[in-house]
């Protein structure tokens, strides 16, 4: 399958950790706990030489001063963040949660994977802003 879509911004990392997620699912399945899938999607990333900061950890600014801090499951080449789940069914307060990450780690393209269902989930995310 080819996920490298010329119209999407980074189109070939999302497509290349797409491609891993897959490889992933098609090994594991669904069942189980998110830090597998994590554990797992990194050796993948690995074996095709994708740079990535995994478990990344941000710091939350308000009026410029830190009020706390986000970890997000990777960050691939400093461009794309990448959210892990493995449940049933995305909700909106998934959503709602990448795309704080992208506002909050100015960020401009996000994925959410999830490896909770029969065959692997994802979306992609843009930070208009």
């Amino acid at each position: 399958m080819d996920f490298v879509k010329a119209e999407y911004k980074h189109s070939d990392i999302t497509g290349a950790v797409i491609g891993c997620a897959m490889k992933v699912h098609s090994k594991l399945g669904r069942g189980f706990p998110e830090y597998i899938y994590q554990r797992a999607l990194a050796i993948e990333l690995d074996k095709i030489q994708m740079p990535y900061k995994r478990e990344h950890e941000w710091k939350v600014y308000y009026d410029g001063l830190i009020i706390g801090k986000r970890r997000v499951d990777f960050v691939i080449m400093d461009r794309v963040t990448v959210d892990l789940k493995a449940i049933a069914n995305f909700d909106p307060s998934d959503y709602n949660q990448l795309l704080n990450y992208l506002e909050s780690f100015n960020m401009e393209i996000g994925l959410l994977i999830n490896f909770g269902k029969k065959s692997l989930e994802f979306k992609r995310f843009i930070n208009n802003d």
